[in-house]
């Protein structure tokens, strides 16, 4: 009995898997058409329980499971991000899966299965426990890219993301081997005292948290291991790839944060320069490889590049407002992504998709609140006040200037104006060019209340800001005891 309150910080893992299985079970037992989207409902009920488990424990730092697995403030934040990206993107599945004759109720089940892997990392506190929750994220995601099996795209983006992921996880755990080999441990506690307590900095150990940083790199798809992101994106049925743009992405973020800020502290100096080189290299390639997309899911494959190498100035910055940039910033984007695929699921002529750019020509003279509502999320990606995007990326560039990285700061701010190009040359073909067709209308309440939320923070952030940068500043002191 003594052992159950060392459990109780994992129970809202424990409580996710616990549901997949009975929703699995219940799943295969149910009869009827509707069965997949009440599972779908009762998976967002899941999720939404698991925020309020979440947030029970948001009090004093826990470490528990023989020192494998922590809760702190910082990890309470991200799970939370994590679980609403899930929720709104089973919502946003429902209808989708109907209308594309692929509504199983395993969907829902492979996207709980992804979030307890996702909390996993998010908790870990040990380099074997980031890598049993990652590759549980992984299996499930694997599935559902490919999860319209009928169409080639589909098959096309799992077999890419299984093959490039399985190398990621090949070298992320490379990289382990060689910690634990130069430092003796693989424990994020031991492991800062250890090289805090050492005068000389190991080559070795150096070598394996590149190595590490590499694997990272990969899953949030930071330039140069960003060649997955275009292909899946694109190839992935919609909802998916909206998770895809926010749950994994923020979960990959958070562990690297935690790895790089709370594990390797001390070594800021070796690894500064690593994150730095991606991030320069992350913003300049979502910048310019997007000019020439036609396609708007490739579009935001880069543009998803472009916004990761933005998060990683506040992690280049290593200092608490650096993290704090990187929680306000992720939670921005969460809604803006949110946003602008669910008018990507709307682009429907005569029930079936479209996806070119040009297809939204004239949208707001045939479907005005539609235009409005992607104007928005257009606007706030590229940064212009006073949307949400702008607050973002001022907080990122902040700590930049902060930590006296102010070359890395004018970078951004230089990349955010060219990656503006493209953003408001959707808002100009949606205003000024004439209707290439009309969008079948009837969205669907469930695609009507997500816009509804996602533009509702994107446009009142500016008045409303406290709660989320109160967060963000009480969940990144946590990362910095001393």
């Amino acid at each position: 009995m003594q052992a159950l309150p060392n459990f109780l910080p994992a129970l809202p893992e424990m409580f996710l898997a616990a549901s997949a299985m009975a929703l699995l079970i219940l799943g295969v037992f149910q009869k009827g058409p509707h069965v997949a989207r009440e599972i779908a409902w009762l998976g967002v009920i899941v999720l939404v329980a698991a925020i309020a488990l979440v947030t029970g424990f948001a009090g004093e730092r826990q470490v528990s499971l023989y020192g494998m697995f922590i809760s702190d403030g910082f990890g309470v934040f991200m799970s939370v991000l994590v679980l609403l990206g899930a929720a709104f993107s089973i919502v946003m599945a429902i209808r989708f899966n109907e209308q594309e004759g692929v509504a199983r109720f395993e969907y829902t089940v492979l996207v709980l299965l992804a979030v307890t892997g996702m909390l996993m990392m998010i908790a870990a506190n040990d380099l074997i426990a980031l890598y049993l929750g990652l590759e549980l994220q992984n299996l499930a995601l694997y599935v559902i890219a490919s999860f319209q099996r009928d169409r080639t795209r589909s098959s096309e983006a799992g077999l890419k993301y299984f093959v490039l992921g399985a190398l990621s996880s090949g070298m992320l755990l490379y990289g382990a081997s060689m910690v634990y080999g130069f430092a003796g441990t693989t424990n994020f506690d031991v492991l800062a005292r250890t090289i805090d307590a050492t005068n000389g900095v190991s080559i070795g150990l150096v070598t394996g948290i590149v190595f590490v940083a590499v694997g990272l790199a990969f899953k949030v798809s930071a330039v140069p291991f960003h060649m997955w992101t275009p292909d899946v994106y694109e190839g992935a049925p919609t909802p998916v790839t909206a998770f895809f743009s926010v749950a994994p992405k923020t979960a990959a973020l958070a562990l690297f944060v935690r790895v790089m800020i709370y594990a390797f502290g001390e070594l800021v100096d070796q690894w500064q320069q690593v994150i730095m080189a991606i991030s320069v290299a992350s913003m300049i390639l979502g910048a310019l490889a997007a000019i020439n997309q036609r396609n708007i899911k490739r579009l935001m494959a880069y543009s998803s590049i472009g916004h990761v190498g933005y998060a990683l100035i506040g992690l280049a910055a290593g200092t608490p407002a650096g993290v704090r940039g990187i929680l306000v910033y992720m939670t921005i984007y969460l809604f803006m992504n949110i946003g602008t695929f669910t008018v990507i699921l709307c682009m429907r002529r005569q029930g079936r998709l479209v996806e070119d750019i040009g297809d939204l020509a004239g949208l707001a003279r045939t479907q005005p609140m539609l235009a409005a509502a992607l104007g928005i999320f257009m606007f706030s990606l590229a940064g212009i006040p006073p949307l949400a995007g702008f607050f973002a990326k001022f907080y990122i560039f902040m700590a930049a200037i902060d930590a006296r990285l102010f070359w890395l700061a004018v970078l951004g701010v230089v990349t955010s104006v060219v990656g503006a190009y493209y953003y408001v040359r959707i808002v100009k073909i949606m205003y000024f060019d004439e209707p290439a067709g009309v969008f079948d209308r009837g969205i669907g309440r469930e695609l009507q209340a997500v816009l509804l939320i996602a533009a509702a923070v994107v446009l009142l952030f500016v008045v409303f800001p406290a709660p989320i940068i109160g967060s963000a500043e009480q969940a990144s002191a946590t990362l910095f005891p001393g």
